[in-house]
């Protein structure tokens, strides 16, 4: 009898549709991924909740509205998400360095816009194994 396994379900999290394709695009076609994209939301983390992800890839915004930052925050301080692992996806490099002491204690990914296909397809597995296998856990970083 052959034996089927489910495909790892990925939450994906942007305001801009055409992100939300090419993340999609990647990660289902691709990689074969069960995909679910997402904006922001004042309930996000109930909505993160609801779908269960194996892995959250987040767009992170800085400026004045921090909902990204106050949702990874919310993300790690709850026990029911804390060990869902999470990659920033984010074109603010200045802003990622800042808190890369943070974001490395939490274990983190980070991915740099503009990024290669290569770097997220080899990030997100890292991720996914780290969160099979807790002792590989080490901060992960791509530029």
């Amino acid at each position: 009898m052959k034996k089927t396994t489910v495909p790892k379900r990925i939450l994906v999290i942007n305001d801009t549709q055409e992100i939300l394709e090419l993340f999609s695009d990647i990660l289902h076609e691709e990689m074969g991924f069960e995909v679910v994209l997402d904006s922001y939301k004042p309930h996000m983390l109930d909505i993160i909740k609801q779908v269960n992800p194996d892995l959250i890839i987040s767009d992170h915004v800085f400026g004045e509205e921090k909902i990204a930052w106050q949702l990874l925050q919310r993300l790690k301080m709850d026990r029911d998400t804390a060990q869902i692992p999470v990659i920033i996806c984010s074109a603010a490099i200045k802003d990622l360095k800042e808190m890369e002491g943070y974001l490395t204690s939490k274990d983190v990914g980070v991915l740099y816009k503009p990024f290669e296909v290569d770097e997220l397809i080899n990030l997100v597995n890292e991720k996914l194994k780290e969160a099979r296998d807790p002792t590989l856990h080490h901060g992960s970083e791509l530029k």
